[in-house]
């Protein structure tokens, strides 16, 4: 509790500290007017900023809560910069006039600055970005840097001649200074730099996004205040510099996030890059031309201006490449879609695509962590690919192949990816991701190829073990029996053969159901149209189901076995669900033959519920049509009512009916003693004379 009320009274204070600060600096401007020229701080003093920039902003970070250390340690600092910049103007003024006391801003004058520059190059960043050390370690560096600005003012107390003076501002040169007190402001400063540099190697990546909007920037306006001792540079650029530090370290805390540092720096390299080169093309051309033409001092301006102008879009663009592949950032989405492609090429199979995906996109989107999820034809996760970890605030990309979403792009980052390069880069993935459910899906559809025909074979087996087996031992053993019988008693040997002759003809009955357990015998009767217009009338015999018509469009004569098993099975359990589900008046059953199989399925019905989830007939239905490359869906119609469409290749099957099994399906299994009802509750038909009304649904 007493924490938050200092907070509280901390972030009442500061805006009037930020206040105070600005209002001294009007105060030591209005005061320059009375004195004369030779003793008048300059306007452009870099103090004056210090105090302009970092009070404000470190009274904003104040009440900042992950800030407020660092905006306190701004504050002091700006404040301490106002007060230096009064003392620059009130010090002579007080002198002129004889003021009593007038020593005392002269004496701030001497050393007051060294409050707000160390503090800001050397307790920043020990503190920076959460206001604590990196580690205990780092606690005597702490000392170090805070003693430094107390050994420079007591240095400037005693020997004011130590500055000098370059434009009106002044400089406290390292190299004139003595060599104690330089080392010792040299070694706080590598320490600092040490402690920002473990900080940002053990970070996360957010916290090295924060310390990168610092280092950047900081490091640039070191460099240029450094070059502005030495050398003539604009006052603007150096004074820029100095209001671009507090912006950034405000960024850094409260709208790292938002902003890509990596941008600002990309930018700033590839431009200032073309100044460089731009400039160096104009002046040379110019000094040639004139060289050559004396007199045409205009034509040598003009030819340069258009040799410049030419080169400027080519340059732009090598030096953009370059700084992208320096930086690892390729920003041109085709070159990521090229890249990834390329990479992918080299990929042993779908699972090594994703990862090798995953990684390339991570680095394109310049993500912590970066996942990719694969959904089944259920919307379920089917597979999962990760390349680091997203984070709690992780964005999420659908990935959609031809209207039907696929999976899903799940990455943590700094900040929303280009929408152009994401979209680019989501296409790709959802291709992937289609290819990957679809290596899944025949995968499945193997494992269930290889399962159904193992169980069928097991059945085979059981019923010709179990059943006709047993049965012919025991006909051929009724056979000897009667054969020894008939020599002494012929009326007992007739009966013995009327027995054998009925356990024949059930024998005959079960070997007929075996078969037809193989292949539906209604398509060899009748055609697949046949049989599928007397599932119809199975389904609307009695008047108690709905009334079914059947529309053919080409010939279907010759269409391969294994695609006439298919569509049959597929419309026997679209009939059985309308049967059973629908509520329908009225069922259509379409077939056309336009290249591929089409198979639809249409009723008038209930519909779909909302929450439907695919059961074993729907799932049967789609996996019988994926056994033939093709598809299956269905779907809520907009009038009311369902419809079942499938797609079945003909490409590739074996042509023409055959009498046998077909290759590549999975025969549905009846239970023994109930013909024309499979064990999980389909319409079956056995032909023209073989079909059933639908039985109680089990």
């Amino acid at each position: 509790m007493g924490r938050v009320r200092i907070g509280r009274s901390i972030g009442g204070a500061a805006p009037a500290g930020a206040a105070a600060a600005v209002l001294l600096v009007a105060v030591s401007l209005m005061l320059g007017h009375w004195l004369p020229d030779d003793r008048r701080m300059v306007w452009w003093h870099p103090e004056v900023f210090v105090a302009l920039s970092w009070s404000p902003v470190g009274a904003l970070l104040s009440a900042h809560r992950a800030g407020r250390r660092v905006g306190l340690l701004m504050l002091g600092a700006g404040i301490s910069a106002a007060v230096y910049v009064l003392s620059l103007n009130l010090g002579p003024l007080a002198q002129l006039h004889h003021w009593p006391g007038a020593w005392l801003p002269v004496w701030l004058s001497h050393w007051l600055w060294a409050v707000d520059t160390y503090a800001l190059t050397l307790v920043l960043p020990l503190l920076f970005p959460d206001g604590r050390l990196v580690s205990a370690r780092f606690r005597p560096v702490l000392a170090l840097a805070c003693l430094v600005p107390v050994v420079v003012a007591v240095h400037l107390t005693v020997d004011p001649g130590a500055r000098r003076f370059h434009d009106g501002v002044s400089v406290y040169p390292l190299q004139s200074i003595p060599r104690v007190i330089a080392v010792l402001i040299v070694g706080a400063l590598v320490l600092s730099l040490l402690s920002l540099a473990a900080r940002f190697r053990r970070a996360a990546p957010d916290v090295r996004r924060q310390i990168a909007w610092v280092v950047y920037p900081g490091l640039v306006t070191e460099a240029i205040i450094y070059v502005g001792e030495s050398a003539r540079i604009g006052d603007t650029v150096r004074d820029t510099a100095i209001v671009t530090i507090p912006i950034c370290v405000a960024i850094a805390i409260t709208r790292y996030r938002l902003y890509d540092i990596d941008v600002v720096i990309n930018r700033t390299l590839v431009y200032a890059g073309l100044v460089g080169v731009i400039t160096g093309v104009y002046f040379t051309l110019v000094g040639t031309v004139s060289l050559f033409m004396s007199d045409h001092g205009g034509m040598a301006g003009l030819a340069g201006a258009v040799a410049a102008g030419v080169v400027f879009e080519p340059t732009r663009r090598r030096l953009q490449r370059g700084v992208d592949r320096m930086l690892h950032r390729e920003r041109d989405p085709y070159r990521l879609a090229d890249r990834l492609q390329r990479r992918l090429q080299t990929a042993s199979g779908p699972s090594a695509a994703l990862a090798t995906a995953a990684s390339v996109v991570r680095e394109a989107l310049h993500a912590s962590g970066l996942a990719i999820e694969v959904l089944d034809r259920d919307g379920n996760l089917a597979a999962l690919v990760e390349d680091g970890a997203p984070g709690e605030r992780s964005q999420r990309v659908p990935l959609v192949w031809h209207g039907e979403p696929v999976g899903r792009m799940i990455f943590s980052g700094v900040r929303a990816p280009d929408a152009r390069l994401a979209g680019i880069l989501a296409r790709n993935l959802a291709e992937l991701a289609n290819a990957a459910r679809l290596a899944m899906d025949v995968q499945r559809s193997r494992e269930r190829i290889l399962r159904t025909r193992e169980e069928e074979r097991r059945r085979l087996r059981r019923d010709l073990h179990d059943g006709l087996g047993p049965t012919l031992a025991s006909l051929a053993m009724t056979v000897d029996a009667a054969r020894i019988t008939m020599r002494t008693d012929p009326e007992a040997a007739d009966g013995m053969l009327e027995r054998l002759r009925s356990t024949m003809g059930r024998t005959i009955g079960e070997l007929r159901d075996l078969v037809y357990g193989l292949r539906p015998p209604a398509l060899d009767d009748l055609g697949l149209a046949g049989a599928i217009r007397a599932l119809g009338g199975v389904v609307g015999s009695g008047g108690h189901g709905p009334r079914v018509d059947v529309e053919v469009e080409g010939d279907l004569a010759a269409l391969p076995a294994a695609a006439e098993v298919a569509a049959y099975r597929i419309v026997q359990e679209a009939l059985t669900n309308v049967y059973r589900h629908a509520k329908a008046g009225h069922a259509l059953v379409r077939l056309d033959l336009s290249g591929d199989l089409d198979v639809t399925v249409r009723d008038d019905g209930v519909g779909l519920p909302k929450d439907v989830r695919a059961g074993v007939g729907l799932s049967s239905m789609r996996e019988r049509a994926a056994e033939l490359g093709g598809s299956c869906t269905v779907s809520r119609r907009p009038e009311g009512g369902t419809v079942v469409r499938a797609r079945l290749p003909l490409s590739g099957a074996p042509p023409g009916p055959s009498p046998g099994p077909s290759p590549g399906s999975s025969p549905p299994s009846e239970p023994d003693g109930v013909p024309g009802q499979r064990g999980d509750g389909h319409l079956a038909s056995g032909g023209a004379s073989h079909a059933h009304a639908p039985a109680e649904r089990r």
